[in-house]
This record gives structure tokens, sequence and C-alpha cells, in this order.
């Protein structure tokens, strides 16, 4: 059982079942469901149950940040990359590695955010802004939405082909108010 995930729901024992089984692994998790749901929370447990627990934990609310931003603290800049890049700065990609990244509200991030994104999970590298020199990262993705991923694929606003990379574990945490026991 996970620590600090208490529930007597049929469907909470399931995804705590789901958890323990991929917690070992380098797999990608999405965590969907509706906000106060407690998918941060379950991203928490799969990083504690994981042989990456020692490691650092980075989270990111990718809708609280600007496209530029966003891109600047996920991967990083080099001096000069833009105005007010006084120095290198390592991204949350690396600051994560030998851990675990979770970018919470994925569902919101760019076009140009998407494509960066696939690239980190198929080839385990990451470029600066600004900068072409490729650095490897060893990190576990974790990722959470409130939205409808596949209706967004089929509407143009997230990419097909990081859809099909996200979506290799799918949890999807029930409301409180679907488990009535748990209240």
């Amino acid at each position: 059982k996970l620590d600090r995930i208490v529930s007597a729901d049929a469907r909470m024992l399931q995804i705590q079942k789901t958890v323990q089984a991929v917690a070992a692994t380098r797999t990608t998790v999405l965590i969907t469901g509706e906000s106060g749901t407690g998918k941060t929370l379950l991203a928490r447990a799969i990083h504690r149950a994981s042989d990456r627990a020692t490691g650092p934990f980075i989270e990111v609310k990718c809708g609280a940040l600007t496209e530029s931003l966003l891109e600047s603290e996920l991967f990083g800049h080099v001096r000069g990359a833009f105005t007010g890049a006084v120095r290198d700065r390592a991204g949350k990609f690396e600051e994560a590695s030998g851990g675990t990244i979770f970018l919470d509200e994925i569902g919101t991030a760019s076009a140009g955010l998407q494509v960066r994104l696939l690239r980190v999970l198929q080839d385990r590298v990451v470029e600066r802004v600004g900068d072409s020199r490729s650095i490897p990262v060893d990190v576990r993705v974790l990722l959470a939405t409130n939205l409808d991923l596949a209706s967004e694929v089929r509407a143009g606003r997230f990419r097909e082909d990081l859809y099909y990379r996200v979506h290799v574990v799918t949890v999807e945490m029930p409301p409180l108010r679907a488990r009535r026991a748990d209240i």
C-alpha cells in the first residue's frame, strides 16, 4: 500500500496496484482527473515508491508560466540567449536528473514546447535555450492534466505523437464525490 493515499474505494485500490506495478520502472505515467483529485499526491507517491526516491522530485506547473519562460525553466538557457540571460542556467530536466520530473497541466503546453518534450521522451536529451548541444538527462517523467488529451489531439491542439509517448500508462483519478466511502 502506498503511504499518504488512504482509501477504501475499489478504484483507488486498483490505482494503488497500478502504481506499485509501474513504480520500479522508468515508464512515463499520465495522471488524469479533475482539479483537486490528488494528481500531485499520486505523482509524489509514484516517486517515493520508485528506485528514484532518493533523487530529486521536481514539479513544474506548465499552465502557470508563459511559453518562453516555461521553455527556459524546463530546458535551461545559455548566457545571451535572451535579454536578461546573464549566465548559463540548468533547467528543471537537468535538475531532476537521477529522479523524477512532474509536469502538471501538460495539456496547456504550446506546439513548440510539445516538440521539445517529445525529443526529451524519445532521446532522453535536452538542449538549453540558445544552445545546440544536447545534454543527456536520466529522468523519469510523470505528467498530469485535467483535459481529455485524446479530444485535444482530435482538435489539433495536442500532438498525436506526443500523446502516444505520454499515454503509456494512464491513471485516472476519480473525484471524491464518486468515492462516497472515502468521505
